[in-house]
């Protein structure tokens, strides 16, 4: 005969050999780093910061060491002697007197692009004043349009002849492209041939090509586009990786010059001081009147 009695101790030993069932699977199933010797984890967590320190260089600092050394090491410019700079509302005021004056490692400031227009309606809120200053203070110029795939190439090239005037000291006209948009390579190509015959018609000479040299060989290279002089960038690399015929190399974006607060484009000419007078506007056309 079973009794109350009886019952309610079965219950309890029950109860206290699962409770004390739960506290040993407690005590087996804890942090099983716990039970790993010293060395081990410590070689765990040395891996960790190994892998984690490769990942940082490869993404944060390998990438973008060439910059940093040009930002904060050595200057150091490939060789040459006719040196110039392109400048934009970027560079904010600039001191004239001292930039006239200014040396690029050793050698003077012979020309100057000047950022024009962009698109269809957006003219540089500095050129006319950088543009006016150049000529006063001798120096070779040049004005650039950046090319924008939102608007047609008609249009860009009709609104950069109405807004910039160019004289025969001055350097042809460039058409900078430095994206693709939503165009495909043919539709690019197209357009840039269209801006260029337009612009070459009205000033009478042939406009110069800004590009990187990765763009360039990516989408710029066809038979059309090659009769056009070439104004590659690429930088922070001792010589320029482009194999095809070029009149001036930006090799970087981190130049320091007198006259000029913060960083600017540098850039170097493919010839000597009297070929670059020579590719001037008013050359030209005297060679054409010649021939």
């Amino acid at each position: 005969m079973v009794t109350k009695k009886t019952v309610n101790t079965t219950r309890k030993t029950t109860r206290t050999a699962s409770s004390s069932s739960r506290r040993k699977r407690k005590k087996t199933s804890g942090n099983p780093f716990r039970r790993m010797p010293a060395y081990i984890l410590w070689g765990l967590l040395i891996a960790v910061v190994v892998i984690y320190i490769i990942f940082f260089y490869r993404t944060f600092v390998n990438p973008y060491s060439f910059r940093w050394k040009a930002l904060y090491g050595t200057v150091k410019y490939p060789d040459g002697k006719v040196r110039g700079i392109d400048i934009s509302h970027y560079q904010d005021e600039i001191n004239w007197d001292k930039l006239r004056n200014a040396q690029l490692q050793g050698t003077p400031v012979n020309f100057i692009f000047v950022k024009a227009t962009e698109g269809t309606n957006v003219l540089d809120e500095n050129f006319n004043q950088n543009f006016h200053h150049a000529r006063r203070n001798e120096i070779i110029r040049g004005a650039y349009h950046f090319f924008s795939t939102k608007s047609p190439a008609r249009q860009q090239a009709k609104y950069f002849c109405k807004m910039v005037q160019l004289e025969d000291e001055d350097l042809p006209p460039v058409l900078d492209v430095e994206n693709i948009g939503d165009y495909s390579k043919e539709k690019l190509q197209s357009e840039v041939k269209t801006w260029m015959q337009i612009v070459e018609k009205h000033y009478g000479v042939t406009p110069i090509l800004y590009t990187s040299y990765k763009f360039k060989t990516s989408y710029l290279t066809s038979p059309d586009l090659d009769r056009y002089p070439c104004w590659i960038a690429h930088y922070y690399i001792d010589s320029l990786a482009y194999k095809g015929e070029w009149k001036f190399w930006q090799h970087t974006d981190a130049g320091k010059v007198d006259g000029i607060k913060g960083y600017v484009d540098v850039n170097l000419f493919n010839g000597t001081y009297e070929d670059l007078v020579n590719l001037t506007i008013g050359a030209q056309r005297g060679e054409e009147g010649m021939n």
